[in-house]
């Protein structure tokens, strides 16, 4: 592993975690399905997010004196879409958002971490935040995977799963990193232009050979990621 790129002091708490990150639209989710579906723990900063803005009373409050009550749907889950076309167009109101709810979403990560070790769990745990550079999260991992591909690719898998339009996910993408920021910040990287089974084998063995110590890049011939 690159010492370049610090991560976390390995302990004894028999947990090899693993950071993924990219682009929206790159691929992350079916990396995400594959290392869960072989066992592993997710943390999902995205779903933990939703959990807090839908459920924690003070950012609840908070969110309502902001928006106005409208802004909770009759289900009680925040509209999202609402809050992302404010944020999107004002800076002020999207780092009063972020600070309301990041904290609380970087707590309650260290807190399923601290869950894992006293139940004795073993075995893989994937971070997946988009803004885990942002977070410094990387820094507590033992390594990091991106997942990268053309921003056409992104935009066109963004517009069919979304609903968005294409001028909306390229808006989206633009305040992002890009793939070479990611793959730079990366002890290995995923380049998603085949199919999502090529992609969730790729990861797989990527996982597999970063437990073993091994450079991902020293593949046998034949095998690309």
């Amino acid at each position: 592993m690159s010492t370049d790129r610090p991560r976390r002091v390995r302990g004894e708490d028999r947990l090899f975690i693993v950071g993924v990150v990219g682009r929206a639209g790159s691929g992350k989710s079916t990396v995400t399905r594959a290392l869960a579906d072989d066992g592993a723990e997710v943390f999902d900063a995205d779903q933990i997010g939703h959990e807090i803005t839908d459920h924690d009373p003070e950012v609840r409050a908070a969110l309502v004196e902001e928006y106005g009550p409208e802004i909770y749907r009759f289900d009680g889950s925040l509209d999202r879409s609402r809050v992302a076309e404010q944020v999107f167009s004002d800076r002020a109101a999207r780092k009063r958002l972020d600070h309301l709810v990041h904290p609380r979403i970087l707590a309650r990560i260290t807190e399923r971490g601290r869950e894992l070790r006293r139940a004795g769990w073993q075995g893989v745990v994937v971070i997946d935040a988009a803004l885990m550079l942002e977070w410094g999260l990387e820094r507590g991992v033992d390594a990091v995977i991106a997942v990268v591909a053309p921003e056409a690719m992104q935009v066109e898998r963004l517009v069919k799963a979304r609903g968005w339009t294409a001028d909306e996910a390229q808006r989206r993408l633009s305040v992002q990193r890009t793939n070479e920021a990611f793959a730079a910040a990366a002890d290995v990287t995923l380049d998603n232009t085949g199919t999502p089974e090529d992609l969730a084998r790729a990861a797989r063995e990527a996982v597999s050979r970063l437990i073993a110590g091994l450079d991902p890049a020293a593949r046998p011939k034949g095998e690309t990621c």
